[in-house]
């Protein structure tokens, strides 16, 4: 089952232009229930994570966890994704640092880089981090930046998430139409039927 995900992620993420992301553990229940196949986790502590990452495992969906966001776990130390690995249902994980993304995908978790595009220095690391890194996607925050997603797509092979900010359809079809696979919101209430295709 994990290899057939991961060796099927990029395919997922473009069959999904939509990523809920939960940063209420109130919202997971309405989230289940999306369309969205992909739920980033960005909430939660080393005491509910197994919980919430079998619930959305139990409801077909895959569970992505951002391990700097999850209390109790180093999320400077890779024992954090040892932990994630062995005692979550979670199918990967989600991380600013690339030595985590590293580790993730050695022991066969998804690993997907986030990155914040503040300034030309920071478009600049993200361009070595795409160049340096065997990552499975790349989530670039904020998510509406049209230009800058562009330049992004334009040289990479994996999928391009946008992140941040988006909080309409238009943000997401702005996002689509510049290069990205998907978006991540918290925007539950986001209608999957008028999302176009790439």
């Amino acid at each position: 089952m994990a290899s057939f995900i991961k060796n099927n992620f990029k395919n997922i993420i473009n069959e999904n232009k939509i990523i809920v992301a939960v940063n209420n553990l109130q919202e997971l229940e309405v989230a289940l229930k999306t369309d969205s196949k992909i739920i980033f986790v960005l909430i939660g502590d080393i005491c509910n994570i197994e919980e919430t990452t079998r619930k959305i495992r139990s409801s077909g969906k895959l569970s992505i966890v951002h391990i700097d966001m999850i209390a109790g776990l180093n999320s400077r130390d890779t024992i954090s994704l040892d932990f994630i690995k062995e005692n979550t249902y979670a199918d990967g994980i989600i991380t600013t640092k690339m030595v985590m993304a590293k580790y993730a995908k050695k022991i066969g978790l998804i690993a997907i880089q986030r990155c914040f595009v503040i300034d030309s220095l920071s478009l600049v690391n993200v361009k070595k981090i795409l160049k340096d890194s065997e990552i499975d996607a790349i989530e670039i925050l904020p998510g509406v930046m049209p230009k800058i997603l562009k330049e992004i797509s334009l040289n990479i092979s994996i999928p391009l998430i946008a992140g941040g900010l988006i909080s309409s359809i238009e943000d997401v079809e702005n996002a689509i139409l510049a290069g990205a696979d998907a978006v991540s919101t918290t925007k539950l209430n986001l209608k999957y039927s008028k999302i176009i295709s790439k």
